[in-house]
C-alpha cells in the first residue's frame, strides 16, 4: 500500500465526532495552524455564498447576543410585572386593614381583584361560614361543603394545597362560572389557609395566556395568605420545626 493510500485509509477512520472532540480539547489549534483557518470555507445559508470561519463565528456571536438580549428584556419585564403585583397586594392589604367589618372586607376584596388584578371573573369558594360572613351565595362568594362531589375537578389542587395557574377545564368552569363559562380561558387558583382549609380563591381571565404556569407562585401565595387573614383575623407564622397560628 502506497503512502498516499495509507493516508487516505487513516483519514477515513477519523470521524467527524473525533475531529470535533479534538478541536474542542485544543481550542488553540488554529492559532498554531493559521493556514488551515484561512482555507476553511462555510456556507452562510443553504445555497448561499461561502464565508470564512471568522465571519461565521461573528454571525453566531451576534445571534447569541440577540438571544441573550431578548432573555434579559423578558426578565426585566417579568420583574416589573412582579413589582406591580407586589404594589397591588400592598394596597389591597391597606384597604382590608382599614375595616373590621368582614362583609365590607369581602366587598373590598372583590373590588380590588376586579380593578387591580384584571379579574374578569373572580370567585371566593368557602367551605364553612367564617366570622361575620353570612353563609349565602352571591356572584362572588360561593359556599360549599368540602366533601361536595362538585369539587372533584379540584381534587388534585386541594390535595396539594398550592397555588396553580393556567388553562381551566370545562368542569371547573361549570362549577365556578356557571352561565359565563365561555368568557374564561385561564385562571389562578389560590388556596386559603393551610391545605386550603378555608377554601380557595379563583381569578379568571378571558386571555388564555394571562394566567400561565410561569406566573409567579410566590405572589399568589402571598395573596392567599392575605385573604385568609382578612377572613379569619388570624395570621399563620412558620417557625422551625413546625407551624403555629397566632391570633391578631
Amino acid at each position: 500500500m502506497s503512502q498516499r493510500e495509507r493516508g487516505e485509509t487513516a483519514s477515513q477512520e477519523i470521524t467527524e465526532d473525533a475531529v470535533a472532540a479534538f478541536l474542542g480539547s485544543h481550542p488553540d489549534f488554529f492559532d498554531r495552524h493559521g493556514r488551515v483557518l484561512t482555507e476553511l470555507e462555510l456556507t452562510h445559508a443553504p445555497g448561499g455564498a461561502a464565508i470564512s470561519l471568522v465571519e461565521r463565528q461573528v454571525g453566531l456571536l451576534r445571534q447569541k447576543s440577540a438571544d441573550l438580549e431578548k432573555q434579559l428584556k423578558q426578565l426585566v419585564n417579568n420583574a416589573k410585572a412582579n413589582d406591580a403585583l407586589v404594589e397591588k397586594i400592598h394596597r389591597l392589604s391597606l384597604r382590608l386593614m382599614a375595616t373590621s367589618d368582614y362583609a365590607v372586607r369581602i366587598e373590598l376584596l372583590e373590588t380590588g381583584l376586579r380593578e387591580d388584578f384584571r379579574a374578569e371573573r373572580a370567585v371566593l369558594v368557602l367551605f364553612d361560614g367564617i366570622n361575620g360572613i353570612a353563609a349565602q351565595d352571591n356572584a362572588f362568594v360561593k359556599f360549599v361543603d368540602r366533601n361536595d362531589s362538585a369539587l372533584k375537578p379540584f381534587a388534585t389542587f386541594l390535595k396539594m394545597g398550592k397555588p396553580r395557574s393556567g388553562l381551566i377545564r370545562d368542569r371547573q368552569k361549570s362549577f365556578l362560572f356557571a352561565g359565563h363559562e365561555t368568557e374564561i380561558s385561564s385562571a389562578a387558583l389560590v388556596p386559603l389557609g393551610s391545605s386550603a382549609e378555608l377554601g380557595f380563591l379563583v381569578i379568571g381571565s378571558s386571555d388564555r395566556d394571562y394566567f400561565n404556569p410561569g406566573k409567579s407562585m410566590d405572589l399568589l401565595t402571598r395573596l392567599g395568605e392575605l385573604v385568609a387573614v382578612a377572613l379569619t383575623g388570624q395570621v399563620a407564622t412558620f417557625d422551625e420545626p413546625g407551624r403555629r397560628e397566632r391570633e391578631l
